[in-house]
């Protein structure tokens, strides 16, 4: 059976970072995709297939509409607000976007009888780590601090409750840090004000932003700075294809981590950057941050049991070079005016 028989997948926030990659995938394996975004961060140029909707989740008579007048089977749901200092400052923003607009998202599919539901969810349930040296298992307790992390949690409750009461299966799929850009540059991460760091590093380097700030150099960590699993967004989205093709092949709902298992500092990062552009950029040195953790790396047994999925980009210097000619990319398009997708 093609993949176009196996019916149409609606994406929310398909026009974002993440989404935008996920549906060039999808497109690319001939699958039919209806994309849901409210472009209030997203890009309509990143949508490279299907049908673009602009409209919010959280909208039940137009999410209804679209489940049944696609006969939509798999739901990716992206939609959400991601920038955590900012959930601390307007936590209702973030339960309202990214909880309330979940359920009423959860109720149409009911409604509808989708079959399939994979989420984009977050390391930010794990909170700090009582053991920040050991990878952060699936079996791990939550304990979120901030109302992002906390916000998404609670949508993971609801997905859970709801698949045990109805015939709906799911895929929960915890993020860990997401970086670099399409490796074809069609599309990458355009969104303004980004906190990502390889993302704010690679705009520091094409001269964007005068200066990289690097919050705490006295963790106990190698070099003193924070270590993170970045994993490229391309494998990420690459983990969404496995996980829907594990769900179509009579998978049963499931929770993984997203990461390639390893970590890499900040200083690390920096260097990369450096190496890669062909010059130092400026970086200045603040305090630590409250809130993070000195160390945060996936555990990633369970993905690689669980999935048909082989990362394509698991290098930190790959990820860089293509954050950099993505980077590049959007500087050339804002010189001859042209939209960044």
């Amino acid at each position: 059976m093609s993949a176009s028989d196996q019916g149409t997948i609606l994406v929310t926030g398909g026009a974002g970072y993440i989404g935008s990659h996920v549906v060039k995938l999808l497109g690319e394996r001939g699958e039919k995709v209806v994309v849901l975004d409210d472009l209030s961060t997203g890009n309509r140029d990143a949508v490279l297939f299907g049908e673009l909707v602009e409209g919010n989740t959280g909208d039940a008579a137009l999410v209804s509409k679209l489940l049944q007048e696609h006969n939509i089977q798999t739901v990716m749901h992206f939609a959400a607000h991601t920038i955590v200092p900012e959930s601390v400052t307007d936590p209702l923003k973030y339960y309202r976007n990214n909880t309330a607009a979940t359920r009423t998202l959860l109720e149409c599919c009911q409604h509808a009888g989708v079959a399939n539901f994979i989420f984009s969810s977050t390391a930010a349930t794990y909170g700090i780590p009582e053991d920040a040296s050991k990878p952060c298992s699936e079996e791990l307790p939550t304990a979120p601090i901030n109302p992002y992390g906390m916000s998404k949690l609670m949508s993971e409750h609801m997905l859970k409750d709801l698949s045990a009461a109805c015939d709906m299966k799911h895929v929960i799929l915890r993020y860990f840090n997401v970086a670099g850009c399409d490796p074809d540059g069609k599309i990458g991460q355009s969104t303004k004000n980004a906190t990502l760091l390889i993302k704010v590093a690679s705009e520091v380097a094409v001269g964007k932003r005068e200066q990289l700030t690097v919050f705490g150099t006295d963790y106990p960590t190698e070099d003193g700075t924070g270590v993170r699993d970045y994993i490229h967004v391309s494998d990420l989205a690459g983990a969404h294809l496995a996980a829907l093709d594990y769900l179509r092949s009579g998978g049963q709902s499931t929770l993984v981590n997203c990461g390639y298992g390893k970590g890499y500092s900040v200083r690390q990062v920096i260097d990369s950057v450096n190496r890669n552009h062909g010059s130092d950029i400026k970086v200045i040195e603040e305090p630590r941050r409250a809130g993070d953790p000195p160390a945060l790396t996936a555990a990633v047994d369970k993905i690689h049991a669980t999935f048909d999925w082989t990362p394509q980009y698991d290098d930190l210097d790959i990820i860089v070079k293509t954050s950099l000619a993505w980077e590049e990319k959007l500087l050339d398009r804002e010189k001859t005016g042209q939209h960044a997708a």
